[in-house]
């Protein structure tokens, strides 16, 4: 294993054991090294991200497992920070996140979070009971492209259609998508919605195809 590769593989390491202080010098002898940034984020720091979501997901691990995971890879990213001007374009876009106005839950956002923040996104995260209005003033002021909406109560699901047709009716250009457990594809279609994430592994892969669309 070359150098390059062994601080590459302890990126990996960091994220996947939590490991705040290896995830901080690992990111540090990658500079060093000259590794490019987008290779430090998505080849070691999200690969680890990647793999805790698989874990996440067989109920190998829970979500104090992950919201750690996801803060050694912040430690990284804040390290990379100053390298990670707009012209270099690590960051793959930005996202704002909630969960949708009157519901409180938060659990299966959090993963979702940081699971999109594993993959390389900037992610800026409402917290519970975010207006469609909130969303929106977010996604203007932060620059981003996707505004996701989580309902974890049949009762809030609705607040999710306000947020697309709120998008519509200000030709908007943010994607919106939807998650949450009682939320479904169907239900998606119906709100015409752009995308539909039953969980934390599967976001990072609806997320990468609006966003290829988009830049297409």
């Amino acid at each position: 294993m070359s150098g390059k590769e062994k601080i590459i593989a302890d990126l990996k390491k960091a994220v996947e054991t939590w490991d705040f202080k290896l995830a901080e010098s690992a990111t540090k002898a990658a500079i060093e090294a000259k590794i490019d940034p987008k290779v430090i984020v998505q080849d070691g720091l999200g690969k680890g991200m990647e793999t805790i979501g698989e874990r996440f997901d067989k109920a190998e691990i829970y979500l104090p497992q992950v919201v750690a995971a996801s803060k050694a890879m912040e430690k990284g990213l804040a390290i990379l920070a100053p390298l990670m001007t707009a012209g270099n374009n690590v960051m793959k876009g930005t996202i704002i996140m909630g969960t949708v106005q009157g519901d409180i839950h938060e659990i299966g956002k959090n993963v979702c979070c940081a699971m999109l923040r594993g993959a390389g996104y900037k992610v800026y995260d409402l917290g519970p009971d975010v207006s469609p209005e909130a969303f929106m003033e977010a996604g203007a002021e932060h620059g981003a492209q996707v505004l996701g909406g989580s309902a974890l109560m049949t009762t809030t699901m609705i607040v999710q259609g306000e947020m697309v047709k709120a998008v519509k009716e200000a030709k908007a250009a943010f994607k919106v998508i939807i998650g949450g457990a009682p939320v479904t594809q169907k239900w998606c279609d119906e709100i015409k919605a752009d995308g539909y994430s039953e969980n934390g592994a599967e976001i990072v892969e609806l997320v990468n195809k609006l966003m290829a669309k988009m830049k297409g």
